[in-house]
C-alpha cells in the first residue's frame, strides 16, 4: 500500500475539480456520476451538499464495482444568500440577476467532500466533511457586472464568479480554512482523508 496507492477516481466531470486534484500528482480517473442533484424539500444547504457529495461517490462505486477497489472522491458545493440556495446560472441573464442580488453582500459556500474507500479491508470506509467559505461581493454597477460576465462566461459556476480567474475582481474578501474549497475541491481536507486511507505524498518510489 505504501508505494502503490489504490486507484483514485474523481466522481465529477468538472474541469475545475480535475485541475485541483492534479496538483496532488497522483494518477486519477474522472467519471461523471449520474445522480439527481435537486435539493430535497426542507433540506438545508449544508445537508444538500453533504448528501450529494456522498451520493456522487456511491454512484460511481455501484457502476464500477467490477473494475476493482478504489478510493472515490465525491464533492458538491451549495452557495447560499440569506439561507437560500443559489444554483449554477446556466446563461448570461440568470448570471447577471445572481450578481445583482449578491453585490455588496455576503454569500456562504458549503463545499462538501466525501472519500469512499471500496477496498475489502479499508482503514476508514467512508470519510465526509464540509468546508464553509464566506465570500463578500463588491458593490459593483450593472455595467461592470455585465462586462465581467461577457469576458469570463462563468455560467457553470454557482454564484456566477470564478474566483480562480477574473472573478476575483468582483470579490472584496474570502474567509475560509481551505483556499481551494471555493473552487470546488478542498485539497487540505482531501489530503487529510487520503492520508487516513494510507496514501503517501512524498515517498512513492
Amino acid at each position: 500500500m505504501k508505494n502503490s496507492p489504490p486507484n483514485l477516481i474523481l466522481a465529477s466531470s468538472s474541469r475545475y475539480r480535475a485541475e485541483l486534484l492534479s496538483r496532488l500528482q497522483i494518477p486519477f480517473t474522472s467519471i461523471a456520476p449520474e445522480i439527481d442533484e435537486t435539493p430535497r424539500e426542507g433540506e438545508s444547504p449544508l445537508a444538500t451538499s453533504l448528501r450529494l457529495a456522498r451520493e456522487k461517490a456511491e454512484a460511481i462505486a455501484k457502476t464500477h464495482h467490477d473494475k476493482g477497489a478504489a478510493l472515490i472522491i465525491g464533492s458538491d458545493q451549495v452557495a447560499t444568500l440569506d439561507g437560500m440556495q443559489i444554483g449554477k446560472p446556466g446563461n448570461h441573464e440568470n448570471a447577471l440577476k445572481q450578481l445583482q442580488l449578491m453585490r455588496g453582500r455576503e454569500v456562504i459556500f458549503h463545499t462538501a467532500l466525501c472519500l469512499l474507500d471500496t477496498r475489502p479491508i479499508a482503514p476508514i470506509p467512508l470519510q465526509i466533511r464540509e468546508i464553509r467559505t464566506v465570500v463578500h461581493f463588491r458593490d459593483l454597477s450593472d455595467a461592470e457586472l455585465d462586462a465581467y460576465l461577457r469576458i469570463e462566461h462563468p455560467y457553470d459556476c454557482a454564484g456566477s464568479a470564478k474566483n480562480e480567474a477574473l472573478g476575483i475582481a468582483i470579490l472584496s474578501s474570502i474567509e475560509s480554512t481551505d483556499p481551494t474549497a471555493l473552487t470546488g475541491l478542498p485539497l487540505i481536507a482531501l489530503t487529510d482523508m487520503l492520508r487516513n486511507a494510507g496514501v503517501e505524498f512524498f515517498n512513492r518510489s
